[in-house]
């Protein structure tokens, strides 16, 4: 007999949030200022789930942007993300209700995402999640993000459980194989659209058989 799941772990963007377009716009107005674009096949194959400051290292190596920009560029990738943040990020309704019935029946839920603590809570905010949520875990809150398992292994030690106990929702390679290297189960979806109450009661019942 399976393990009992007492935690769902989601990623956020392209998992309850659908922004992946939303900062690869804002990074590429920003890297515009400088002479530089990250063209659509990189961002899906290459950046895709990486923190801003790891897509700018790449960066760095293969347009020999000036490490003296980064800082620059990030502020400036973090306010044109703001913007489309107040813009764009509405309530989806099959989110509300699969995390406010999770949460209704004492599932613990947090949200690990490669994004600042600050554009987290926004995004939670505006999409109506934010009183659902039992822990916000950042790339500022770990030494290193994903793919590495960090702030997966952070979210189930602060919830203090095993990680057979805890279930994690991601969409893409660098984020599963976070969740995967965490040692808790993990449900791959394609889309926000796979993020509903179903599938995951469909993954709590194969976890528990």
């Amino acid at each position: 007999m399976g393990n009992k799941i007492k935690a769902i772990l989601f990623d956020m963007d392209g998992v309850l949030i659908d922004a992946k377009d939303w900062h690869y716009e804002a990074l590429n107005k920003a890297l515009r200022l400088f002479g530089i674009e990250i063209s659509r096949y990189d961002h899906l194959h290459t950046f895709d789930g990486l923190p801003t400051s790891e897509k700018l290292k790449l960066l760095s190596t293969q347009y020999f942007l000036p490490e003296q920009l980064h800082r620059t560029i990030n502020q400036l990738k973090q306010a044109y993300t703001e913007d489309y943040i107040y813009q764009c990020c509405r309530p989806i309704f099959h989110h509300e209700y699969a995390l406010s019935r999770l949460h209704s029946e004492g599932y613990r839920i947090a949200v690990c995402s490669n994004s600042i603590k600050k554009t987290i809570q926004t995004m939670m905010e505006k999409s109506g999640l934010l009183p659902y949520i039992d822990l916000i875990v950042s790339n500022e809150d770990v030494r290193k993000a994903k793919p590495d398992p960090e702030m997966y292994t952070t979210a189930i030690n602060k919830f203090g459980l095993k990680p057979s106990e805890c279930i994690v929702v991601e969409d893409n390679p660098n984020g599963i194989q976070a969740g995967k290297a965490s040692g808790a189960a993990v449900l791959e979806v394609a889309t926000v659209y796979d993020v509903n109450y179903d599938n995951i009661c469909r993954m709590i019942g194969e976890c528990e058989k």
